[in-house]
């Protein structure tokens, strides 16, 4: 076992020989399939594992809580703990051992794991417009609207911002139309229901700041270990449409901000898709052409893909087609569908001929599987019938408090956990419209500027931009807004399109 692989288990007929996948190679993408309970979650264990030790970095989406039981060593009160060893004795894994690894918790509802946040500015329209999947006519609404954002010096960073300055491009559609085109009500009224959706699924705890930062992910520990963040997924599989923003949104920061390595030694970054078949059930056409844009090209970037599913045919075939290191376990052939499937699976392996591989895979036992990994010059290697070793870390979820303990130690979350706050596109509009309508009855006014202090759901900071967050010393929201109105209009175009902005708001109480 040199220091250029990592050992998955073993193979053969009395599973002594080492099967291994090369460093090198495991840049090349990868499958994890098989039925429900055949050992996919341990074998992605073990490769989170032996990444983290070869000093790789690993992102993993936890759907069922399972895996955040590396942050802890294994014990041999367990329960498994006689079988555990008794496997490794069994492959020849000698220098099996417990051992804990630096786990990193993030949930994109702050809960079970420091804030995952980005800002909508990051985001960008073009990424905004394929999630939602707008029309020509609503995408060049939406391009409008940042341009807009980008000339008027308003800040975009959390879904109220947004929704806002939609509101004013409404309002201001003839006005704007002038420069920039047509600006169809209906088209705005159409992107805000998207955003309604996006709301209601969370997205609101997703967009703000302080964003998160790659290399905050992309990390090593002092001692040379890759860094492990695991995002706890079992409510986010709840919320497709968040689910697939955070992923549509991370796979493009990993794909732009990247440096090309081309083929590197090992992989600088790890990614797993946990449970693929629920990301691509009824996903957009965005993140699928974005997914399968990374299968092809981020491997020069130094990144490794793995989907672990239960069919292989659960994954797109043009992305099936980049994974070159596969651990297949055991498929169930019940149905006309399995048995297809099941013959599919057996298709794509390299054949051996000790043993018919489509029997193989229906035959293994748990904690076994059929694997194929790639070679020398990139070549798959023959199909072989492996027992995967067991891994070091605790097997199952940790409990709340051990979590919360983790959590409490970590430096990361000194970055992330508070919310950050600073006048953006809500604030700024929202004082130019109380100044463009100043309700006559004082305790109109006072309700209406009740209404406005409370409606962001968070506060937000931006860690991408090199502008200092405003320091809040106690104003009142009327002098936040006093503020916010004296920065807005210090030149006289910022008076003259400021005119008439929200009106609306006031004048329906």
């Amino acid at each position: 076992m040199g220091s250029d692989r990592i050992f998955i288990g073993g193979a053969g007929e009395d599973y002594t020989t080492a099967e291994e996948m090369l460093l090198k190679y495991a840049n090349r993408h990868g499958l994890i399939a098989g039925a429900t309970g055949t050992g996919k979650t341990v074998t992605l264990q073990i490769l989170a594992e032996s990444f983290s030790k070869a000093g790789v970095p690993v992102f993993m989406a936890d759907v069922k809580g399972d895996l955040s039981g590396m942050a802890v060593a294994g014990s041999p009160t367990h329960k498994l703990h006689e079988k555990l060893v008794s496997r490794a004795e069994k492959i020849g894994f000698t220098n099996y051992g417990y051992e804990a690894f630096p786990v990193t918790f993030w949930d994109m509802f702050g809960e079970k794991g420091h804030p995952v946040r980005t800002t909508i500015s990051e985001m960008g329209p073009l990424l905004l417009a394929r999630l939602l999947e707008l029309t020509e006519a609503q995408e060049g609404v939406l391009n409008i609207a940042f341009r807009m954002a980008d000339e008027q010096s308003l800040l975009l960073l959390d879904l109220k911002d947004l929704q806002s300055l939609l509101v004013w491009l409404g309002e201001n559609a003839d006005k704007v139309g002038l420069r920039y085109g047509n600006i169809s009500k209906a088209s705005i009224g159409a992107i805000q229901r998207r955003l309604l959706v996006l709301e209601n699924q969370g997205a609101a705890n997703f967009f703000g700041e302080p964003a998160l930062k790659l290399e905050d992910m992309i990390a090593t520990t002092p001692s040379g270990q890759g860094r492990v963040n695991i995002l706890a997924a079992d409510r986010l599989m709840g919320s497709p449409r968040l689910y697939a923003t955070f992923l549509l949104w991370l796979l493009s920061e990993l794909f732009e901000n990247l440096p090309e390595v081309g083929d590197p030694d090992k992989p600088e970054f790890v990614f797993f898709f946990d449970e693929a078949h629920l990301l691509f059930d009824d996903a957009p056409k965005a993140l699928l052409d974005k997914v399968e844009q990374v299968a092809r090209l981020i491997r020069s970037k130094g990144v490794g893909v793995f989907f672990i599913t239960q069919q292989p045919d659960d994954v797109p075939s043009d992305i099936l087609g980049q994974l070159g290191n596969r651990v297949q376990h055991a498929l169930r052939a019940y149905t006309p569908r399995d048995q297809k499937a099941l013959r599919a699976a057996a298709e794509t392996f390299r054949p051996n001929p000790r043993f018919d591989t489509e029997d193989a895979i229906r035959d293994v036992g748990v904690g076994e599987a059929v694997v194929s990994l790639l070679e020398r010059k990139g070549v798959p290697s023959m199909v072989e019938r492996t027992l995967i070793r067991p891994p070091s870390s605790r097997l199952g979820p940790l409990t709340m408090s051990e979590r919360k303990a983790i959590m409490a130690t970590s430096a990361i979350g000194a970055a992330y956990n508070e919310p950050e706050d600073r006048i953006s596109a809500f604030e700024k509009l929202a004082a130019r419209a109380k100044e463009a309508e100043e309700p006559e009855d004082g305790e109109e006014f006072s309700e209406a500027r009740r209404e406005f202090s409370s409606a962001r759901r968070y506060s937000a900071g931006n860690a991408y931009s090199a502008r200092k967050p405003v320091k809040r010393r106690g104003d009142s929201a009327g002098e936040a807004f006093a503020k916010s109105f004296s920065r807005s209009f210090g030149s006289k175009m910022g008076r003259s399109v400021a005119r008439g902005l929200l009106g609306s708001l006031f004048k329906s109480r």
